[in-house]
């Protein structure tokens, strides 16, 4: 951080993810309701592997304040900072960069930015709750981690290869844990309180990867896609009078998370979600 001049943060990532990303617009919009002289913008990185490391190692030794991460970078990221704190130790992957003084700190607060919302915003109880993750890749790992530090009790991860859920069960830590292929997916489904959805699939209208009439009445169900802000899958468990949610909640309350890294500051959560649906509005 800079002293006597406007702190610089931002996100790190592909140059396509960087130009669609919404985080700008939320931190800048916390930024503007605290009164304080930050600015936060896009920082696409092209390069890949040990180069990548490099070049977000660099951006750390900068002056920036902080700065976010997303694809495809979340894992150099955690190989380009001297120590990885809170669940980042436990997923191996970083999605924000705290700067404090010459040390660089990965944090990972993905996961726990989705159990936020649920608790605080949709009155959600995960204590000893059942969860279905649907997906075995990065997201998935966040989700199994910060759901099981909120106080969920067991976890289902489904996903095409069985192989790459297992590889999950160090996430859920002490809570029961099952990784099954997705074509066993019903009677999972039926038995769960919370399914999450951690793959990329329904942003362009897919069908959901599960069998959505197994789905109970007044189970919660969270697509992480954000856009369209109504997923088919969100739309079908609704039909189902399941309670469900697009991934906006999560990406405000990481955004949230990582606002306080930063700055030492409360996020205005208000202002942070009014400058993510008036992103989501522009053309």
């Amino acid at each position: 951080m800079l002293s006597g001049s406007t702190c610089v943060a931002g996100v790190v990532g592909g140059p396509l993810q960087v130009a669609r990303s919404l985080s700008p617009a939320i931190h800048n919009a916390g930024y503007r309701a605290l009164g304080l002289d930050w600015v936060y913008v896009g920082f696409p990185v092209a390069a890949e592997g040990e180069d990548a490391v490099a070049v977000l190692r660099g951006l750390g030794r900068s002056g920036v304040a902080g700065f976010n991460v997303t694809m495809p970078h979340k894992l150099a990221a955690a190989a380009a900072v001297d120590r990885l704190a809170g669940q980042a130790a436990v997923v191996g992957a970083v999605n924000a960069v705290e700067v404090t003084g010459n040390e660089l700190v990965g944090w990972n607060t993905d996961g726990e930015g989705l159990a936020s919302f649920l608790v605080r915003e949709t009155d959600t109880d995960l204590d000893g709750c059942s969860v279905v993750v649907i997906g075995a890749g990065g997201s998935a790992r966040s989700v199994v981690s910060g759901l099981v530090l909120a106080g969920a009790g067991a976890v289902t991860v489904l996903a095409r290869d069985p192989d790459r859920a297992a590889a999950l069960a160090p996430m859920a830590g002490e809570a029961s844990f099952r990784a099954l292929p997705l074509s066993s997916a019903g009677a999972a489904v039926a038995g769960a309180d919370v399914i999450v959805n951690a793959t990329p699939v329904g942003q362009e209208g897919e069908d959901p990867l599960i069998p959505v009439d197994a789905i109970r009445p007044g189970a919660v169900v969270v697509d992480l896609v954000y856009h369209p802000l109504e997923t088919p899958l969100v739309q079908a468990a609704s039909r189902a009078g399941a309670k469900a949610y697009g991934g906006l909640g999560m990406l405000v309350h990481q955004a949230a998370l990582a606002f306080e890294i930063f700055t030492g500051r409360s996020a205005p959560l208000e202002a942070m979600w009014a400058g993510a649906r008036e992103a989501l509005m522009r053309p």
